[in-house]
């Protein structure tokens, strides 16, 4: 599929929130594989960033990872933001169970000490992601809550399949329905992808459509609100600079997000920032820093494949990236994700 043009889709951006909706704090649900790759942690650090400049409130974090790590590791990020009681919740699918490269860093000590203090020591004490994504959902105000997916859809899949319990009468459906305002997604590929071997662009199977197929093909065939979908691409054309994790988090002397981007490839490298695209959509709609496809509707195949039909009045529309859009955008990300905590003492090591 070719890019879109630009007169295609400047038009379009205004829809994505109201002018009164922009004036407040976006209300926040992380979904996450955090564990698998580098980008998840700098897209939570971007939203304690966010909501330190009040421009959202994470509600809670669930995470697609089956790891009894990624839950503490998470916990391990948003204490050293100073916001330690947000829920966690997990999933126990399967999907995913290594530990991955850095969330042993909930174990990590300095000096016969936890290097990064937090209270949850596995995922085998955390809450269920459907239990915490439905107690979350039935205090939050109708139609104001915005999804940030960028993990596998297993969570959100099996959400829409949960029955009336004590945190609402409603079901999955009707909760979502009714309290859910968007869902901002990094899955699928809107464009053909050069082969890591040929460089000959071909259609793409993304990672996290593939790794839980069956879970995307629920989720995407029954969600019944707006997405707006980050695709490979998008986040493949912005990387964020390995400059920025040797200079920016140097103000303590143990950084969650710069160790555990370390751990998971030793700079130098510019990691593509998949997940971070995804947030700063989900909370800056109006900044103008993408355009947007038209309307259409995203199918999931069998095998892990996608495809986008347009269509009036569709559900779903695409990130489109222009060339002169990119340095505005990777500022932004490189200066949120290592924006320090506000007004709360980093609890990691000593300041330098």
């Amino acid at each position: 599929m070719k890019w879109l043009t630009p007169l295609l889709v400047l038009f379009v951006l205004p829809s994505l929130v109201s002018a009164e909706e922009s004036l407040k704090p976006v209300p926040i649900i992380f979904d996450t594989d955090i564990g698998n790759d580098c980008d998840d942690v700098l897209a939570l650090a971007m939203l304690h960033a966010l909501e330190s400049r009040g421009e959202c409130k994470l509600l809670a974090v669930t995470i697609t990872k089956d790891n009894d790590l990624a839950a503490p590791f998470t916990d391990c990020v948003n204490t050293f933001y100073g916001r330690g009681d947000i829920p966690i919740g997990v999933c126990r699918s399967g999907v995913t169970p290594e530990e991955g490269k850095f969330n042993p860093l909930a174990k990590a000590e300095s000096e016969g000490e936890v290097r990064y203090p937090h209270d949850l020591v596995s995922g085998k004490n955390a809450p269920s992601a459907v239990s915490v994504l439905r107690k979350t959902l039935a205090v939050a105000e109708d139609n104001s809550v915005v999804i940030c997916q960028v993990g596998f859809s297993t969570n959100l899949a099996d959400l829409l399949e949960s029955p009336a319990d004590d945190f609402s009468k409603l079901d999955g459906m009707e909760l979502v329905k009714k309290k859910v305002r968007l869902l901002s997604v990094m899955a699928a590929a809107f464009t053909d992808i050069p082969d890591g071997k040929t460089g000959e662009p071909k259609r793409y199977r993304e990672y996290n459509v593939f790794k839980d197929v069956p879970s995307a093909r629920r989720l995407f065939d029954k969600w019944p609100g707006k997405i707006v979908w980050s695709g490979f691409e998008i986040g493949l054309n912005l990387r964020y600079p390995h400059e920025s994790i040797e200079r920016d988090y140097d103000y303590v002397e143990h950084h969650p997000v710069a160790e555990a981007y370390e751990l998971y490839i030793k700079p130098p490298h510019d990691r593509p920032t998949w997940d971070l695209t995804s947030v700063l959509v989900a909370v800056r709609p109006d900044h103008g820093y993408f355009d947007l496809s038209p309307e259409g509707q995203v199918t999931v195949e069998e095998d892990g494949y996608t495809n986008f039909v347009p269509g009036e009045g569709g559900r779903d529309r695409y990130l489109i990236l222009r060339e002169e859009q990119k340095p505005r955008i990777i500022e932004a990300l490189t200066l949120l994700s290592s924006e320090p905590p506000h007004n709360v003492a980093a609890t990691s090591g000593s300041e330098r």
